[in-house]
């Protein structure tokens, strides 16, 4: 028997943040563009495993006199713009005894940053589907996270000199484009937590594998029409109080 009452799965770009992709948002502040490597993933051309190592690289040659630091590619995702009532949504869903889990392929300074601030009565340590060390001590007192996260992103690299850490050249790759709806999955089985107990809220057609897995699949600010099929309830005003909403009227508050 589980100890938490139902699963909820949450997809985090254009859902907990308000924004195209937090991958984007960097992009923005650097001033750059991934359209080739975007184009040539639509052509079939590029697989996702590449596609990350060729967007790391391009976030790595933004710079031309200097390299850019693990510490300063966090810092440039501060100021991140947030879905109305995301923490709403994540504490109603904590206090009402769900299990909640960030699936994204977005970057994941962002779902850790989410993730830490609603932290447990545990010290932090590594474990499946953890935050990391220094993010449980900025945002949680250094205790653990009631979340799981599982994302893509960057990896750090060698130590400068200043003491710094540099990007690897190989990016995070949790999530496949197709793959959250094995995560799912694998949450239900650590958890003991059925299908019928099983909630996703997610935008795209990235999320049906999700929706697929789930009794509740919500489709929240539909990218297109594609994942529409796939859900039981699609919310389209950008308010995550109305997710709540569906959420706690099937599984209950």
């Amino acid at each position: 028997m589980s100890k938490y009452n139902y699963l909820v799965c949450l997809d985090m770009d254009r859902v907990l943040v308000d924004h195209l992709s937090t991958w984007q948002y960097v992009y923005d502040k650097l001033n750059i563009s991934n359209d080739e490597s975007f184009e040539l993933y639509n052509q079939g051309l590029l697989d996702e495993w590449d596609w990350i190592k060729l967007d790391i690289a391009l976030i790595k040659g933004s710079i031309t006199d200097r390299k850019i630091t693990d510490k300063e590619l966090r810092s440039l995702m501060e100021g991140m713009p947030m879905m109305k009532n995301w923490r709403n949504l994540i504490g109603g869903l904590l206090s009402s005894g769900a299990k909640v889990a960030i699936i994204s392929g977005g970057l994941q300074q962002t779902a850790r940053d989410i993730a830490a601030q609603f932290p447990s009565d545990k010290p932090w340590s590594r474990r499946w589907g953890g935050i990391d060390r220094f993010t449980a001590q900025r945002f949680g007192g250094g205790n653990d996270s009631q979340l799981s996260v599982f994302t893509n992103g960057w990896l750090r690299g060698d130590i400068t000199q200043s003491g710094e850490y540099e990007l690897a050249d190989f990016g995070r790759y949790q999530v496949q484009m197709n793959g959250k709806g094995a995560i799912v999955k694998m949450l239900q089985r650590r958890y003991n937590i059925p299908k019928s107990k099983t909630a996703s809220v997610g935008d795209s057609a990235g999320d049906i594998g999700m929706f697929e897995e789930s009794e509740l699949a919500i489709c929240f600010n539909p990218w297109d029409e594609r994942p529409l099929e796939f859900c039981n309830k699609v919310v389209v005003e950008k308010d995550l109080q109305l997710v709540l909403t569906e959420i706690q009227n099937k599984f209950g508050k």
